[in-house]
């Protein structure tokens, strides 16, 4: 499946890519919210599985209205545990270690950050998890997901389309790298991936991406280490790499990279 291949669907506020893989269908919605936020679901025979969730009070409403069309049997919360009133009465899985994270570790930090920063239209109300899943594989609604942990919460495999969900890529945006060790676990995944041949990688920030994506990324996370070897503040390494990458966007997490590597 090419990442650029799909139907597009615009919607009041965000714009729904419709993947159809012939018995499966994802539909990418694109929330064009504040953070910019992506949330699947995975269709199937008129059933449907939603990943992660939207979590400003009109995307919720957007979704809902979309969604009314299939009968959605469950969601995957793993990164993003706000958004608690949309779909409130549809079974919520999770794995216990993602749980903790939106409620007590970094997820429910930056959910309060949010919430700060965005006020009202933030829904900070956190999913409760009705289902508590390991790793492995889990049927939801005759749909196959295999499911990884990670040090945060989990990634998602989706066998029928051969597709994996994970927290970030963004191919042209800088990252989050939280020193060395996170670096290389970083690069040791796209590989992971591209080993295993994969359609397309899901995101929660980013519209779908492919191999090519991965290796691109791989490339960037392995010049960022050699910038931050030559230099010896964080000034000076945020100058070098957004002189070398001067398109990129995501000037946050190349801020938040720069704090962890030179803290």
């Amino acid at each position: 499946m090419n990442k650029n291949t799909f139907t597009k669907v615009k919607l009041q506020k965000g714009e729904m890519n419709i993947y159809d893989f012939g018995a499966v269908k994802l539909h990418a919605y694109k929330t064009c919210d504040f953070i910019d936020d992506e949330v699947f679901v995975v269709e199937k025979d008129g059933k449907a599985v939603v990943i992660e969730s939207p979590c400003f009070f009109d995307n919720n409403s957007e979704l809902e209205e979309y969604l009314k069309e299939f009968k959605v049997e469950g969601m995957l919360i793993a990164y993003h545990g706000a958004g608690g009133t949309f779909l409130p009465n549809v079974p919520k899985y999770a794995t216990r270690n993602a749980v903790d994270y939106s409620e007590n570790g970094g997820g429910k930090a930056l959910i309060d950050n949010f919430t700060q920063s965005f006020g009202d239209i933030f829904d900070s109300s956190i999913h409760k998890i009705t289902n508590v899943i390991a790793e492995g594989k889990v049927n939801i609604g005759g749909i196959d997901f295999i499911i990884k942990q990670t040090a945060e919460a989990f990634d998602v495999e989706i066998p029928e389309i051969n597709a994996v969900y994970t927290h970030m890529l963004g191919h042209d945006c800088h990252s989050i790298v939280a020193g060395a060790a996170h670096a290389d676990a970083i690069i040791a995944q796209m590989r992971d991936y591209i080993s295993k041949g994969y359609d397309l990688i899901l995101t929660s920030h980013y519209t779908p991406e492919d191999l090519k994506d991965a290796e691109t990324k791989i490339a960037y996370i392995e010049n960022l280490k050699a910038i931050a070897e030559k230099t010896d503040a964080a000034e000076s390494f945020k100058a070098e790499v957004m002189k070398q990458y001067p398109e990129y966007s995501g000037q946050n997490y190349l801020d938040m990279t720069a704090g962890f590597l030179f803290s």
